[in-house]
């Protein structure tokens, strides 16, 4: 498997003979913008496909993760050394969470936030094309993070340039730079994050570099997966013991006219209705 970048990264499950085996045989991609997204936004998909027979994970990391932080233990690195710490960190991720494959493809942030890129556009057909994924998940398009949202877009682009067969059945937008328990209950799709509860904390600590840098992001995740299955709903017990909570964005693919922009749009729409409905209700 050729990736475009000389500092892309493959790792693959010692069970398969190749990249390309691997690839092929992934039935879940989670598709993030830098080392720990996947691991905050598909912990649910991480989850399906343990010790299940015939389903298995696959993570793409889109960036190299330049311009993190650089603090406490790793304030003598430089940017480059501590590209190659998230990088270690990820595959530690991959190796825990029993990914089939791994794929770091190490674009700067700066090109994947321009649309037609080549080398972006070549790694993400070569991905798309390589595997048969059933469910794939992203940013979602309302998060605040610039390059998460460059990301989906440019992954939105290459799932329309599959022929419709090829396409996911199920594409997922979801929460790690805004929340989505903004969105009204019937937009809600709600991802069971609460499944093997040590694992889940253990992805998260791998990530020590920006962990002990200050970012508390093992603790931010879990207790914000606790609180959605807590106050999804005032009338009824948890059905889940954490939620990530997620846009359906299989529209987007099954209708390569319709707008992202509009479609994002919609939900704040439907939002606004739901606030005014109810205060008018009452009024």
């Amino acid at each position: 498997m050729k990736l475009t970048q000389p500092q892309a990264d493959i790792l693959f499950s010692a069970t398969d003979p190749s990249a390309e085996a691997a690839l092929g045989r992934v039935t879940h991609l989670c598709l993030g913008a830098h080392q720990d997204d996947i691991e905050i936004m598909a912990h649910a998909g991480i989850s399906d496909c343990l010790d299940q027979p015939g389903l298995a994970f696959g993570g793409v990391v889109v960036t190299n993760g330049a311009g993190s932080p650089r603090t406490g233990p790793y304030a003598h690195l430089d940017d480059a050394q501590m590209q190659g710490v998230r990088r270690e960190e990820q595959r530690a991720a991959a190796r825990l969470g029993r990914y089939a494959i791994q794929l770091q493809l190490a674009h700067p942030s700066s090109v994947v936030k321009s649309p037609g890129h080549p080398g972006v556009a070549a790694d993400l057909d070569l991905i798309f094309g390589g595997c048969a994924a059933q469910v794939v998940y992203l940013h979602n398009p309302a998060d605040k993070h610039d390059t998460h949202v460059a990301v989906f877009l440019r992954c939105l682009e290459a799932l329309r340039r599959l022929p419709a067969a090829r396409r996911p059945r199920r594409v997922l937008g979801c929460e790690v730079w805004r929340d989505l328990d903004w969105l009204v209950d019937a937009d809600k799709v709600a991802l069971d994050a609460g499944r093997h509860p040590d694992l889940a904390l253990d992805l998260l600590k791998v990530f020590d570099s920006q962990v002990a840098g200050g970012k508390r992001y093992d603790l931010a995740t879990v207790g914000r997966r606790q609180a959605h299955a807590t106050f999804h709903t005032s009338h009824a017990t948890d059905r889940m013991a954490g939620i990530t909570w997620a846009m359906d964005l299989t529209p987007l693919i099954q209708d390569p006219a319709l707008s992202p922009e509009a479609y994002t749009l919609g939900y704040l729409e439907r939002l606004q209705t739901d606030v005014r409905d109810r205060m008018r209700r009452f009024a």
